[in-house]
């Protein structure tokens, strides 16, 4: 084969993974998993890892592109009318999210007891917040991506199953069917070009303040100053961009496992899996100092501080009658307040040199 020319086995192979990764997508689309596209790009991925006798991985160039969408797909939450529900209980919403940082951080030290997991690496598998976002800059950042994934998501499935339980049982709500309202945007050629506009100033400009993590943090605060500025006009991410950039996070993730990699993840569920019920419960315990400080009602303060899950937290608001705006804006303000927070949180603790 000449140099430079792509070889026919390895385009054969990475198209016959993505087609898995499309595939499983699907099927736990129509199971009704959260986030699909996430999970099957990183159990086809997996599959490949395990499977496969040459190392396999995401180009380079693609893994930042994917990013780059997160990042503006998370800006894009911004929406001064959402946050302004906050108005004069700014303080206890903001007091209540370093909180929920600091325990975060906290069980990420503790998670760090279990052998082969470093102290950068359980910080970021327990971040609450932003699963997607904290997932793309893992490896940037000197986490082990594979770990983070799965206990990030772990939390987020538990969420999803538990919510609605405490919602109806001990706050008496009636969740219905919860479905969030579809997006009333200009439509998705606005939203390709938004977004696009989105990546090629925030990259740009985040390598140039040496930003950590440019091509997510860059359109990230890009599309969130876009919409107070009224230059966005109500765009987002199409959903199909945003699908195919999780299939390219998972599938990052999922082609780097090793059965070494599988095992320490193994062996480090019972912990993490008791920080995780332990981090729910504290979360809960902070919806009620929230209620307490703020006056709003319990159910909307829960949700409110929900670690993770947000449009399944969303779905459950809309579902009970809750307040669903201010439940938005505490659950934004604590996805923006973890993900510019991680990179500080990352070299605090990596070991420093020498």
């Amino acid at each position: 084969m000449r140099p430079g020319r792509p070889d026919p086995r390895g385009l054969a192979d990475g198209a016959l993974v993505l087609a898995g990764a499309v595939g499983a997508a699907v099927l736990l689309d129509l199971a009704g998993v959260p986030s699909p596209a996430l999970f099957g790009g990183l159990l086809a991925g997996l599959v490949r890892g395990l499977a496969g006798r040459t190392p396999l991985d995401v180009p380079r160039p693609g893994l930042a592109a994917a990013q780059a969408v997160i990042g503006v797909s998370i800006g894009a939450l911004v929406d001064p009318d959402t946050l302004a529900a906050i108005g004069e209980d700014w303080l206890p919403v903001l007091l209540v999210t370093v909180a929920t940082l600091l325990l975060t951080v906290a069980a990420g030290l503790l998670l760090r007891l279990q052998p082969g997991i470093s102290p950068v690496t359980g910080a970021f598998a327990m971040i609450a917040g932003g699963a997607s976002g904290i997932t793309a800059m893992a490896r940037d950042l000197g986490a082990d991506d594979r770990m983070v994934a799965v206990l990030q998501y772990l939390r987020v499935v538990l969420i999803v199953v538990l919510m609605p339980v405490v919602a109806t049982t001990v706050y008496g709500a009636d969740t219905g069917p919860g479905d969030v309202a579809e997006p009333t945007g200009p439509g998705w050629p606005v939203g390709l070009a938004f977004t696009a506009a989105c990546v090629l100033v925030g990259f740009p400009l985040a390598r140039l303040v040496r930003l950590p993590v440019p091509a997510l943090l860059g359109p990230l605060l890009v599309a969130a100053a876009a919409d107070p500025s009224g230059l966005s006009g109500g765009a987002d991410v199409p959903a199909g961009v945003e699908a195919a950039t999780f299939l390219v996070v998972g599938l990052a993730v999922g082609v780097r496992f090793t059965a070494a990699s599988l095992r320490t993840v193994g062996r480090a569920l019972p912990l993490a899996l008791t920080l995780i019920a332990g981090l729910i419960a504290a979360c809960a315990g902070l919806g009620a100092v929230l209620a307490a400080a703020t006056g709003v009602s319990g159910l909307d303060a829960y949700l409110a501080t929900t670690p993770g899950g947000l449009y399944a937290v969303l779905a459950t608001a809309t579902g009970s009658g809750a307040d669903a705006t201010f439940v938005l804006a505490v659950q934004v303000l604590r996805l923006f307040v973890m993900l510019l927070a991680a990179p500080v949180v990352a070299r605090r603790l990596r070991p420093r040199p020498g």
